[in-house]
């Protein structure tokens, strides 16, 4: 019978491309989700039943441990940008990681893949970094031999950063952003993805891997690449930092006065925190290409996913040409 992975977030931005990618290994694949019935666009990756979403909570013992049955390897995917309700900081990245670790080690799982980022620090003045760190120990010390992935910036067709700006760009000749200096190294999800295969093959060595892609950039710097391919001018503008700190408390107390009900997804404290440090791979770490992997360009990938924010989207191309051919007519 074919091995079968469990992957904890495995219909989310990255968990979906190892879902994909270890059904086409031949692997079952279980899909462990808050909400099965919003993650049925994964069965198709595979042949009928092979890739599966089942209920899970990883806040609870039982459910982790119910979506684990019978794995022969785990990924943990899961991750939150905005503390949200229960789902904190602390309760998803430290002891829901942990959780995941510990109850693989106790079920004889083979391998886990555990899915941090880079900046986890456990001295950062961030939460989120230091949950990222806090979930990294819990991993190492329950599944010493795990393999740890720190993304910097993931791009790809779902992601949440250069669509998050491509979408403001349409509305205003100014594109504000906090850390316009701060330094980021954007890694492909499909290569972020090849990783955890890897690693699930048994081909990675334990320990940690910082995932980054061939480009290191400013802020500023991306938003600029990302200007140019969807044929956009705008003032690309440094918010200074202390600025952006009373913006984000403001939107904070939008958020702890509604009780939670308007959650803050546009600036958080945290977030400014967070911006506030280099986002790339450390001098001497473990990388893809330790992984076998070689980094895919920026270049190669954006443009296919962003000319929806083109001027006149797909057709942006055909009516410049268009008017070349008047000019010279």
């Amino acid at each position: 019978m074919a091995k079968l992975v469990t992957i904890y977030g495995g219909s989310g931005f990255v968990g979906r491309y190892v879902a994909r990618r270890m059904a086409k290994a031949g692997w079952r694949v279980r899909v462990a989700v808050r909400r099965p019935n919003e993650a049925l666009f994964v069965r198709p990756y595979g042949a009928v039943g092979q890739v599966e979403p089942v209920a899970c909570n990883i806040r609870d013992d039982a459910s982790v441990r119910a979506a684990m049955a019978g794995a022969d390897a785990v990924v943990n995917c899961v991750g939150i940008l905005v503390a949200e309700g229960r789902n904190s900081f602390d309760a998803v990245q430290a002891a829901g990681a942990g959780r995941i670790a510990r109850i693989a080690a106790e079920e004889g799982v083979s391998r886990l893949v555990h899915l941090s980022a880079i900046g986890a620090d456990a001295a950062s003045d961030s939460l989120y970094q230091r949950s990222k760190a806090a979930g990294e120990a819990a991993v190492t010390a329950a599944f010493p031999g795990a393999v740890i992935l720190r993304p910097s910036i993931i791009f790809g067709p779902e992601d949440g950063f250069f669509n998050r700006f491509a979408a403001m760009s349409r509305f205003g000749p100014v594109l504000p952003v906090v850390g316009a200096g701060t330094r980021f190294q954007p890694v492909h999800v499909d290569d972020v993805a090849a990783a955890a295969e890897v690693a699930l093959t048994g081909a990675a060595a334990p320990g940690v891997y910082e995932l980054g892609g061939p480009d290191v950039e400013t802020f500023r710097a991306l938003m600029a690449r990302m200007l140019a391919v969807i044929n956009r001018r705008r003032l690309v503008l440094a918010m200074p930092f202390w600025k952006a700190r009373i913006i984000a408390w403001a939107c904070d107390m939008v958020q702890v006065l509604t009780g939670g009900l308007l959650t803050n997804r546009v600036l958080t404290r945290d977030q400014v925190r967070t911006l506030r440090r280099d986002n790339v791979v450390s001098p001497g770490a473990r990388t893809l290409a330790d992984l076998g992997l070689t980094a895919t360009p920026m270049a190669v990938v954006l443009p296919g996913y962003l000319w929806r924010f083109r001027p006149s989207g797909q057709y942006d191309a055909i009516k410049a040409s268009a008017r070349n051919l008047r000019r010279q007519g």
